[in-house]
């Protein structure tokens, strides 16, 4: 499966802000989340099956849910920076506000979730609609798994 495809890619895109917290590597960043995306569209079609007027429900809906989730992820990404520019000298605000940050974004990335399974789950039958949602879990646990193993904690 193309899982391990897209775990190393969450590597190559988070190693730059730990190995040196110096400039954002936004660019890369869009790049690297680009191709994360293309990779998640065939892991979805490959283990979905979905027919023809099945396909033709489902995909705007995961293209609206993906824009969505964007502004999470950029968000993420940001606080990542943030993280990264002042980890040698992380004082007790900046964690408290990173800390805040990330659960408010924690809150909204389980909120746009629920939102969008509850459309999957009108536009597929159930079984695909729960499908979807489990591939969903298990490529961001790979991620997230693979993007925090390189974080080193705050001191």
């Amino acid at each position: 499966m193309r899982l391990a495809s897209l775990a190393l890619t969450l590597v190559i895109i988070a190693a730059p802000h730990v190995a040196v917290a110096q400039d954002s590597v936004k660019a890369d960043e869009q790049i690297v989340l680009r191709q994360i995306q293309t990779d998640r569209r065939a892991v979805y079609a490959q283990n979905l099956q979905l027919t023809d007027a099945e396909s033709e429900a489902f995909w705007p809906i995961y293209d609206q849910y993906e824009a969505e989730m964007k502004k999470v992820t950029d968000a993420r990404l940001q606080l990542l920076d943030q993280y990264a520019a002042k980890y040698d000298t992380l004082t007790d605000a900046d964690a408290s506000q990173m800390l805040a940050t990330r659960l408010k974004l924690d809150k909204q990335a389980f909120a746009l979730r629920q939102k969008y399974a509850t459309k999957f789950e009108k536009a597929l039958p159930s079984v695909k609609a729960l499908r979807y949602v489990q591939l969903q879990d298990r490529i961001d646990n790979i991620l997230a798994g693979n993007m925090y193993s390189l974080i080193p904690l705050a001191r």
